[in-house]
């Protein structure tokens, strides 16, 4: 009999990973449904309108997805473990969004689940490789201690590695456009996602002869100054021609009105992930990246469409003197390990501009 399968996420590009999963090309798709996702909604409106979208086209897959309010208070964190409880003790197998999650890491104790996948394909999946490797609690990578040192964590975090380690009688499988690049664990088992699901759903993407600039939270993340990267981006823009900027869900309002008037471009708030509205809607033919998740995942998105996908390695240079050395050093990460990935993705004609642009 199949396991019953549980699926908790909390952002948009989870349960579009979700979806990848239970509706993709991965070997035994089929045999894992039915699929529940539970979604355990953010504060931010951006994201949550974008997880509306996402939910519906779940629906409209066949997936069942309920909601779940959870962040309002005391109460709503009580309702909502009162509600997900026997979900979670049912459950023979867990679909988790992130692990490096705090609620995720409060829920996981309630479920006896023998099967756990991961499904987190941003950067964080790097320093989930890691911290699984050498068995060090599941704390965010910008949040280590000043030296650079991994943080101590809390107990949850801690249980989290132990219960995302594979062993006899206990799978893990992660489940990622990462798999090959990333050491993990022995007895972990990793997949690929191809996003086999997005690309037959949308079709080719429409193109536009411009240069877009997908946008990025490191503001908001606190690891840059709105002015540092707003005056970047002007810097940037005129450089390369930008035409449109592509705004991260996170991004402030604010810093997104300084920065269309700073470098002249146009600020799209796209209603899905990146990941799809370069599908659902039209994209320029040259996409510009910081360090991101989606010089790893566009690739696949986008291969054999004509979109040139370039890393932009400008941003290492508007972290100031007080930077802590782990954020330079895992943005350099993310744009070594996406290397191969871009280049399935340069253009064949003589005329194609290099993967990375400076």
């Amino acid at each position: 009999m199949t396991a019953r399968t549980l699926a908790l996420v909390e952002s948009p590009a989870q349960l579009l990973n979700v979806l990848e999963w239970a509706l993709g090309d991965r070997a035994g798709a089929a045999a894992d449904r039915p699929v529940d996702i539970a979604v355990l909604l953010p504060q931010d409106d951006p994201t949550r309108r974008q997880l509306a979208g996402m939910a519906e086209l779940a629906r409209s897959g066949g997936l069942r997805v309920s909601v779940h309010d959870i962040r309002g208070g005391p109460a709503a964190l009580a309702g909502c473990g009162t509600r997900l409880a026997p979900r979670l003790a049912a459950a023979g197998r867990l679909v988790l969004g992130d692990p490096f999650s705090r609620l995720i890491q409060l829920l996981l104790p309630l479920s006896p689940a023998r099967d756990i996948v991961l499904v987190d394909d941003g950067t964080a999946t790097i320093g989930l490789a890691t911290a699984l490797n050498e068995g060090r609690p599941l704390v965010r990578w910008h949040r280590s201690a000043p030296d650079g040192s991994p943080a101590a964590g809390s107990a949850s975090a801690a249980r989290a590695t132990r219960r995302l380690t594979a062993r006899p009688g206990h799978s893990v499988e992660l489940f990622t456009s990462m798999a090959g690049i990333l050491p993990l664990p022995s007895g972990t088992l990793c997949t690929a996602n191809r996003y086999t699901w997005a690309r037959q759903r949308f079709g080719r993407p429409t193109l536009l002869p411009l240069v877009d600039l997908a946008g990025s939270s490191l503001v908001e993340t606190g690891l840059l100054s709105r002015e540092r990267y707003v005056e970047g981006v002007a810097r940037l823009a005129a450089r390369h021609g930008v035409s449109r900027y592509l705004a991260h869900r996170r991004e402030d309002p604010e810093k997104l009105r300084l920065l269309a008037a700073a470098a002249g471009v146009e600020v799209i708030r796209p209603d899905l992930p990146l990941e799809l509205a370069v599908l659902d809607q039209p994209i320029g033919t040259t996409l510009l990246s910081f360090p991101s998740t989606i010089l790893h995942t566009l690739p696949i998105v986008l291969r054999g469409h004509g979109v040139q996908i370039a890393a932009c390695e400008d941003i290492h240079e508007w972290l100031g003197p007080d930077t802590p050395a782990q954020v330079s050093a895992f943005l350099q990460q993310v744009s070594a390990t996406a290397a191969d990935a871009l280049a399935t993705t340069r253009p064949t004609n003589p005329g194609g501009q290099e993967a990375a642009l400076t």
